[in-house]
């Protein structure tokens, strides 16, 4: 069954940040009762854009799945937490996507369906990395998070990526959006460093869960850092 998945990231000002600690407990009984809602994550944000130990205390995110493109349009326009946003966040931006690949689980569950990239399709991949990270490997993880994010920014077809998480140091993900699926696998495999940290994972045995998955970035609402489009 297809289905769609967003990401809001939300920007309070200075002032705002009292009330941003308030929305991550306030806002979990509006997305237990969202309609066509089948999977949703509160997230904190880092500060370089990817697994990051310095959280953003200005920034902000929601992770959700939904059945329908109505379902998330309704959302959108009239739910509660839409209405706290307008009120009192500094910006707000919005990706919804399509998954199309999807490896490993999130708190026990598969979140996404999958739906085969066509072969004909050239346009933008969105990338989501996530992990549960062993606190027995917290150092060796952290030790090597700087390399990678040091790359990652120049990497051929790089748009912009996300640092973010439901814990801080432990429980991690990077969100990227990338210009072709061919400049995603040659960052991922073919980048040395990436590539080693990748082997590092296995060898090491850093992760207690993780989740790779993979979207077609459909639509974008909003602004974050004054800019619009992806």
């Amino acid at each position: 069954m297809l289905m769609f998945m967003s990401l809001t990231i939300v920007r309070y000002p200075g002032w705002g940040i009292p009330l941003a600690f308030i929305s991550m407990a306030l806002f979990r009984l509006p997305l237990m009762f969202a309609r066509g809602l089948t999977f949703g994550k509160l997230l904190g944000c880092g500060k370089n854009g990817t697994f990051d130990i310095t959280p953003d205390l200005k920034q902000w995110g929601l992770l959700a799945v939904w059945e329908t493109e109505a379902d998330f349009d309704r959302f959108r326009q009239h739910s509660f937490m839409q209405r706290w946003w307008k009120t009192f966040a500094q910006e707000q931006w919005t990706i919804l996507c399509q998954p199309i690949e999807a490896h490993g689980r999130w708190d026990g569950k598969e979140p996404f369906s999958k739906s085969p990239l066509s072969k004909d399709y050239q346009g933008k991949i969105a990338v989501l990395t996530r992990a549960s990270i062993r606190l027995g490997k917290l150092r060796g993880f952290w030790a090597n998070v700087p390399a990678v994010s040091a790359t990652i920014k120049d990497a051929k077809g790089f748009v912009t990526s996300f640092g973010i998480g439901e814990v801080p140091f432990i429980r991690q993900a990077t969100f990227s959006i990338w210009e072709s699926l061919d400049d995603v696998k040659q960052f991922a495999y073919r980048q040395r460093t990436h590539a080693e940290v990748i082997k590092k994972t296995r060898t090491e045995d850093w992760y207690s869960e993780e989740l790779f998955a993979r979207f077609i970035p459909l639509k974008t609402y909003g602004t974050l850092g004054g800019k619009s489009e992806i």
